[in-house]
């Protein structure tokens, strides 16, 4: 959407406050803050339900039976996605996002009742949280798409993020705070509350954006549109249709599913196998890391220098600081870094920042396999992925029709990254049958990372296209 701010307007206070961390200018300050707080509350309830999810599947089925439930999560997508779409056709956006908030709220007082009467819900519970997550933050940054144009996520996408790497740091922080203290089935009490609350923030955003928002013909919403005459040959198709105020936040979606649209655009697929290819060298690094963890343990204990601490503490006691320096160069790279990246190289050129360090990291560990190297390489992979790239790759679908802001994202958020997951294990158990090492998966890793810089030029090319075309559009 084109919501011009008029010149005459001078900085508020939180207009001022904002821009140490983006470019933020008169009255845009109040609705990125509450897009911030949205994000930092869903990032921080499912934080506190993820330690619930590790204590009910671990107590009750152990690690075997949650890996293979983590394979049913993408199964189960396949279902939910479809439906999703099929929503998203029939209600508008602010509908969407509460129709779908409260379904999960209510599904968790489900849960406490069943957990109080005595029923083991480890599985149900792993299966079910595998989709609320991946849904939930999916749909809120549709939402965010949404609400800004291109010009403006580029330059507010930043403070959003911050809510979203804060989030997930304070969530942690409960979580670790409340949860010896009521137990797993009351947080879920907590977090039902809590995500009612986000509709009560979505709705408030919609209103605010929706008052700021010009009158007249020359409002314009992205779609699809038959193509000029000097349009480039291939160049993707925007819509800007003429709308009554009001309209396109209420205006219910075209029919066409998450997946069929996927298929349908070259750059969507490309978004889609960029973010199975990202996940799967993530994961595959999560794997290297664990093993040697486990193996550093093992060693200590041996040795006797495990200071009386049995393996599950020493294990435990490592990620306990990996995590904290993860969330913490993340929330710095988020403030400090995101926003300057995006003014000076651009979403496309920060599309390339991880890549770059993770054939770094894993160059490294494939020549130096060794705990503090592979550890110190994945605080700056983590870190960089849970800000830089993520902030990059949700500013990708700005200049995208509403259908494949809610909808392709939808299906490229949920089902490709659970994909990666299925991949990934399937490259564990081949390499282990294979008795590879550290250093046969980290090359394995650098040969994923080089498809994903191809993938990712693929994807700059398509953006230049969209982008170039939106402007011309403005422009006119």
């Amino acid at each position: 959407m084109l919501h011009p701010i008029p010149s005459e307007r001078r900085k508020s206070w939180l207009d001022r406050i904002l821009s140490l961390a983006a470019d933020v200018r008169a009255g845009e300050g109040a609705v990125a803050l509450l897009l911030a707080a949205n994000v930092f509350a869903l990032l921080a309830f499912y934080y506190v339900l993820k330690t619930v999810r590790e204590s009910l599947i671990l107590s009750e089925g152990g690690a075997e039976v949650k890996s293979y439930a983590a394979a049913g999560q993408a199964l189960l997508l396949l279902a939910f996605v479809p439906a999703y779409g099929a929503v998203a056709s029939r209600v508008n956006r602010v509908r969407l996002i509460s129709g779908v908030t409260l379904f999960f709220a209510s599904h968790l007082v489900i849960f406490y009742l069943l957990g109080a009467a005595g029923v083991l819900v480890g599985v149900p519970f792993f299966l079910w949280i595998g989709i609320f997550n991946l849904v939930v933050i999916a749909q809120f940054w549709a939402f965010a798409n949404d609400v800004y144009d291109t010009e403006r996520g580029k330059r507010l996408f930043p403070i959003v993020g911050v809510g979203s790497a804060l989030g997930a740091w304070v969530g942690a922080e409960l979580a670790s705070l409340l949860f010896g203290r009521v137990g797993p089935y009351q947080l879920m009490l907590v977090c039902a509350a809590g995500l009612t609350a986000c509709v009560f923030l979505t709705r408030w955003t919609d209103r605010r954006e929706r008052a700021s928002a010009p009158q007249g013909p020359n409002r314009l919403r992205q779609g699809r549109v038959a193509p000029r005459p000097d349009e480039p040959a291939g160049a993707p198709k925007l819509d800007t249709k003429a709308e009554t105020p009001g309209t396109p936040a209420e205006a219910p979606m075209g029919k066409a599913g998450g997946f069929q649209l996927v298929l349908r655009q070259r750059y969507l697929l490309l978004i889609g196998l960029l973010v199975l290819v990202l996940n799967t060298v993530n994961t595959v690094g999560e794997y290297i890391l664990g093993r040697l963890v486990v193996d550093e343990a093992a060693a200590k204990i041996a040795s006797g220098a495990a200071g009386g601490l049995s393996e599950e503490a020493l294990i435990g006691q490592f990620y306990g600081e990996f995590f904290g320096w993860v969330n913490l160069l993340g929330l710095l790279f988020q403030f400090f870094l995101v926003s300057r990246l995006f003014k000076w190289i651009g979403v496309r050129g920060t599309l390339f920042v991880l890549p770059v360090v993770a054939t770094f990291s894993y160059g490294l560990l494939a020549a130096v396999p060794l705990l503090a190297v592979v550890s110190v390489a994945k605080v700056l992979e983590n870190g960089s992925d849970y800000s830089i790239n993520n902030t990059a790759k949700h500013a990708l679908f700005l200049p995208t029709s509403r259908e494949a802001k809610y909808k392709a994202k939808q299906a490229i958020d949920s089902f490709f990254w659970r994909a990666g997951d299925m991949l990934q294990a399937l490259i564990v158990l081949v390499g282990v049958q294979m008795a590879l090492g550290i250093r046969g998966f980290a090359v394995i890793n650098l040969v994923f990372v080089a498809v994903w810089i191809i993938l990712v030029l693929g994807i700059v090319a398509e953006h230049k296209k969209l982008t170039a075309l939106e402007a011309a559009q403005r422009a006119a």
